[in-house]
């Protein structure tokens, strides 16, 4: 559910990178990730006996250990704005749109019901869909997300969309006429705002295409979600459940963990 880690996956597909995807636990998983990379963050990534940590710092290591399908612009200008949109989609959309799916998970029992498994038993729903919202308000409030913040996430993400929705009006994509990193991270961050509809994550199925009410469901930024979407379809590959097969083929050469 991390959407830095969508960002990585994304370029990896774009690649044609074969890895293994290894969940972290919160808690006891990130001390067995902190002793492999120094810190507890996810995605890590791990190359035979390279660890990387950092998703932009992974970028710039698979682009030059696999310059194939380059996703870092060449030409000084574009590398330019590239880093400088990836940063930004790293520091403020993706922020933004965290905040804003909290606060439609607190605020929404559809949304909330929709993130169980379809394992859940129905009484069980039922008990969390039926949470007051004001209790959830309550709790993110105390968790420095009160009204304020939430009001102005949602504003800033709707003004955030609009300009991506003016830039791409007449460009395939952000900086060029090929997908860079800028792309990927905007598209991978942006899924918070709205999850992708297709095979892609293993997330409950009444999330897909469901996003933050009030910004994901504005028709004037219909362009961008189908822009976003056209990413997924041309380069993202179909999520596969993991199987525990003793007979599974040899591990790969590339690991996300």
């Amino acid at each position: 559910m991390s959407h830095y880690c969508e960002k990585v996956r994304l370029i990896l597909d774009y690649k044609g990178l074969a890895y293994r995807k290894i969940e972290v636990t919160p808690g006891i998983g990130q001390l067995d990730l902190y002793r492999m990379s120094g810190q507890r963050q996810v995605p890590v990534l791990k190359d035979g006996n390279e660890v990387i940590a950092d998703s932009t710092a992974i970028a710039k290591y698979l682009d030059r250990q696999y310059p194939d399908r380059p996703v870092i612009p060449t030409d000084p200008k574009q590398k330019g704005l590239c880093l400088m949109l990836e940063d930004w989609a790293d520091e403020v959309l993706g922020l933004n749109a965290r905040k804003a799916m909290l606060a439609a998970f607190s605020q929404s029992p559809d949304f909330r019901t929709a993130a169980l498994p379809t394992s859940t038993p129905a009484l069980l729903k039922n008990l969390i869909g039926s949470v007051p919202s004001e209790v959830l308000d309550v709790l993110s409030f105390g968790v420095g997300m009160g009204p304020d913040a939430l009001h102005s996430a949602k504003a800033s993400l709707r003004q955030n969309l609009e300009a991506l929705t003016f830039i791409l009006l007449d460009h395939p994509y952000l900086i060029s006429d090929q997908p860079t990193l800028a792309d990927f991270a905007v598209a991978g961050l942006s899924m918070y705002i709205k999850f992708p509809s297709g095979p892609y994550l293993d997330i409950p199925e009444g999330l897909k295409g469901k996003g933050v009410p009030g910004v994901a469901d504005i028709g004037t930024f219909e362009p961008f979600f189908n822009w976003r979407d056209r990413l997924y379809t041309e380069y993202r590959k179909s999520f596969t459940p993991a199987t525990t097969s003793s007979s599974s083929t040899r591990p790969t050469s590339i690991d996300i963990e």
